[in-house]
């Protein structure tokens, strides 16, 4: 069985740059795109949580969808985030991401309200009718404190345009299952995870970490995909100390993966409020991490 790929391999959640006083940096984002695509994304994820969505306007998330798709082209899938708690709402955003050239739609359980599973089940097809565009699901209970559960997925797969799912609800037994039993591609969304979730049939993976280290998380999938399962794990392990300290380190990714964007000379800006920067100590171990990740890959 071929594992469907809507949207490719390697996807980069994207942070979305602002400038030192706190404006959209659109320059800087179409500099970031590009720079992401030429290091081996197949796709880009805007307005996610990496890109801060819950404290950016309806505006700048269409602007951001607008200029990377004009800067990447048909070189790289471009997959708007619109995921809200106000089902309303997400089809509205739904529907400006299509105007303005999305390929896909990254669309979150409603939070918040914890709808039941009718409820959630409803919500995605309202927001699956509202555009001609595919949807990826993003099953993330952690922050919404709602799972899309199994037999939810089983009846949504049957929508021609739910084609997808971001994984974060740490069930591999539940993923596994879905994918034998329906098209769906499964998309990591916990970097721990991508590797054995793409060896029981995953499409690939949603990554913050893909941001700064995107050529060393691909090279993972591409040594599995060469049949080098031993290259992939030693691959892969070579990542997880900055996994570990990006995801794992009591501070969410926007932050880490901005403080390293920025002491890489790359575009990323300040996080808004209610997050709040980095300091320099952990800037600096963060740093000294990837350096010491691209000194043990090098080949």
């Amino acid at each position: 069985m071929t594992t469907p790929r809507p949207f490719g391999r390697a996807l980069c959640a994207m942070i979305t740059p602002f400038t030192a006083t706190g404006a959209l940096d659109l320059d800087g984002a179409r500099k970031l795109a590009a720079h992401l695509v030429a290091e081996g994304c197949d796709g880009l994820v805007l307005n996610g949580t990496t890109g801060e969505s819950p404290t950016t306007t309806d505006a700048e998330k269409t602007a951001l969808v607008r200029v990377v798709r004009e800067e990447v082209g048909d070189r790289a899938f471009v997959v708007a985030g619109v995921g809200s708690a106000d089902t309303r709402h997400t089809v509205a955003l739904a529907r400006e991401a299509e105007q303005a050239g999305a390929d896909g739609l990254l669309v979150v359980t409603p939070y918040y309200s914890r709808p039941p599973q009718a409820a959630v089940e409803a919500h995605f097809l309202r927001v699956a009718d509202a555009t001609g565009l595919p949807l990826m699901l993003y099953d993330i209970p952690g922050r919404t404190g709602t799972r899309i559960e199994p037999a939810t997925l089983l009846a949504l797969a049957a929508h021609p345009r739910v084609v997808a799912v971001k994984d974060c609800a740490y069930d591999l037994l539940g993923s596994s299952l879905a994918i034998a039993r329906t098209s769906l591609a499964y998309y990591s969304g916990c970097e721990e995870l991508n590797l054995p979730l793409y060896a029981v049939g995953g499409a690939g993976y949603v990554s913050t970490v893909a941001g700064v280290a995107p050529r060393q998380m691909r090279a993972v999938l591409d040594a599995y995909d060469s049949g080098d399962r031993a290259g992939a794990v030693r691959l892969n392990q070579l990542t997880l100390p900055l996994v570990e300290s990006m995801m794992a380190s009591g501070l969410p990714g926007t932050v880490t993966a901005k403080a390293l964007l920025d002491g890489l000379g790359l575009p990323g800006g300040p996080v808004r409020e209610p997050l709040l920067p980095a300091g320099r100590e952990t800037a600096d171990g963060l740093l000294a991490t990837y350096g010491e990740l691209l000194h043990a890959a090098r080949p």
